[in-house]
Order: structure tokens, then C-alpha cells, then sequence
């Protein structure tokens, strides 16, 4: 029975202590060397802990030197049907052993990316992104505003825009 969890893609390592979700299958997974692993599934990516994050709530991944950094964004409000994102501390990882889970996080991390825009504004900028829910036929609108940036003014344009979005034609 193992083996056809292999061949269909459920690799759940030994001594992994999370709750797939029902249907949720291991694409690859890598051990931390501290402690725990690091899972990629198509719904996300799970973390020590152990956690998911979903690939839409992941701000920045990056891989050097045997050292896996993930920046997750944590939602601090809404504007309308838009979401309110910032940055949480990056953390890291130091895999001896990646496999394939950093490429694979760059692919499902920008895969979910439908659209992003920078806009300037007064004291900073924010980003507008577009991106697919995991698992969901949904795609949502986050803001990412630069520390600095009015709230106010980017919740507005944030609201705008997620109402155009949701009605193209009004």
C-alpha cells in the first residue's frame, strides 16, 4: 500500500505529525535540520510546527546556500473585497537534503500570481496582486502597502479596484 501512496504522490515522511487535509497529497518534502520538514501539497506549504501556509500567503521564498528563507504575510484588514496583507520576520531553514521543495515553492508561489501591479504613492507605494486561492476557483485581491504609506489612502484604491474587478463592466 505504501508504494501506490508513492506512485500517486502522498509521500508523507516518517515522523511527520501534521493533518493533511482530506484529498491533500505530498508533492515533495525536505527534513529541516533542526527539527521537523518542511511539505510541499498542492494546497501549501508546511512548516515546523507543524503549520500550512497557503502559497497565497506567502510574501517571498528564497534558497542560497543550503539555507531555505520564508517571508510569510499575515492579513491586517480588508478594503472592500480587498485583503490588507504585511510581513511577518522571515524565517529560515537549513536543508542538507532539498530534493526538488525550493523549486517547487518558486513554481507554486508564483504560479498563484495572476496579476500585480505597483503603484507609487505619497510616503511609499503598496503592491496589488491578484492571486489564486489553493484548492479554490477563487482568485482574491491582496494589498501589500510600504511601511510608511498612508493606510487610508491604500485601503481606498484597494476598495476601487476590487470592485472593478469584481464588476469589469461598471
Amino acid at each position: 500500500m505504501r508504494w501506490l501512496k508513492f506512485l500517486l504522490g502522498n509521500r508523507v515522511p516518517d515522523g511527520f505529525d501534521g493533518e493533511l487535509a482530506p484529498g491533500e497529497h505530498v508533492l515533495d518534502s525536505a527534513k529541516v535540520d533542526s527539527g521537523g520538514f518542511l511539505l510541499v501539497t498542492p494546497l501549501g506549504l508546511w512548516i515546523p510546527g507543524p503549520r500550512r501556509v497557503g502559497w497565497h500567503m506567502i510574501a517571498k521564498a528564497a534558497w542560497a546556500d543550503g539555507v531555505f528563507t520564508l517571508t510569510e504575510a499575515e492579513e491586517t484588514g480588508k478594503a472592500g473585497a480587498a485583503v490588507v496583507l504585511a510581513d511577518l520576520k522571515p524565517v529560515t531553514f537549513k536543508l542538507s537534503s532539498p530534493g526538488s521543495v525550493p523549486r517547487m515553492v518558486h513554481q507554486r508561489v508564483t504560479g498563484s500570481i495572476r496579476a500585480r501591479h505597483r503603484q507609487e504613492l505619497p510616503g511609499g507605494g503598496a503592491w496589488f496582486v491578484q492571486r489564486k486561492l489553493p484548492g479554490q476557483d477563487g482568485v482574491v485581491l491582496q494589498v501589500r502597502p510600504d511601511p510608511g504609506t498612508d493606510p487610508a489612502l491604500v485601503a481606498d484604491i484597494a476598495a476601487e479596484a476590487a470592485g472593478k474587478l469584481a464588476n469589469p463592466g461598471a
